[in-house]
């Protein structure tokens, strides 16, 4: 099985620290956001597997966060796990109301959080099968195997390669800045410049090349950053 993606959207950095701690040991890939903007920008780049979300946020508040992601096409069927310091029963109305699959407050036991995490990943197991393997234009992308192939031919990516063909293939047509790609790829804390996704790009473009692609599938959005080719362009 890949490593379950959670994403934690928590303002409070000693809590983030503690819990990446945590879910990075009982095998989970664990992305952390301190910001309402940001945890939701990521969610929509990233597309985990689970979102743990705090309410009292800054820039934008869990609420809204919540209700965005319930919005989006490709975020909708993400399990959403509150995280508040509120525990009256209208506050968890209200959470559920904008869509909220579990919620749990302030203070809470590492364990019985995990739980959760595991039920939620339980419930939606069989849509996630599909997932797994997504195919687009020829290239098609296994997180179950780690393997990324093009017309049958396997391409030898690094783990930076890998995260950031899945991120465009998983979305073609979108246009992602650098910034994004470099949340999806790299992770948050790295100490990188914007260009080093130039060169990742750079060099997926060659492989796919290489095992057969008949033109660049990886466009550039000028003023913008990358795209996957959507199906129709390739007729155009």
């Amino acid at each position: 099985m890949p490593q379950p993606r959670v994403l934690i959207v928590e303002d409070e950095r000693g809590l983030t620290q503690s819990l990446q701690w945590y879910f990075d040991r009982e095998g989970f890939e664990t992305i952390i956001s301190h910001d309402g903007q940001e945890g939701l920008r990521k969610a929509q780049t990233i597309i985990p597997d689970v979102v743990l979300l705090d309410i009292n946020l800054p820039s934008v508040d869990g609420l809204t966060v919540c209700r965005e992601l319930r919005a989006g096409d490709r975020t909708r069927s993400i399990p959403i796990i509150m995280i508040t310091a509120k525990s009256e029963e209208t506050d968890q109305l209200v959470g559920y109301s904008m869509g909220a699959d579990d919620y749990v407050t302030k203070p809470f036991s590492n364990k019985i959080l995990l739980e959760k995490v595991k039920v939620q990943l339980r419930r939606v197991a069989g849509a996630a099968d599909s997932s797994d393997v997504i195919e687009h234009l020829g290239v098609k992308v296994d997180r179950v195997r780690h393997k990324i192939t093009h017309g049958g031919q396997e391409l030898e990516l690094t783990p930076t390669e890998f995260r950031l063909l899945e991120c465009l293939v998983r979305q073609p047509g979108r246009a992602f800045t650098r910034h994004q790609l470099m949340d999806a790829a790299i992770g948050e804390g790295s100490i990188v410049l914007e260009r080093t996704i130039d060169v990742h790009v750079k060099t997926l473009r060659k492989k796919l090349l290489e095992a057969g692609a008949t033109r660049e599938l990886i466009e550039t959005v000028r003023g913008v950053g990358y795209r996957f080719l959507e199906a129709s362009e390739t007729t155009a």
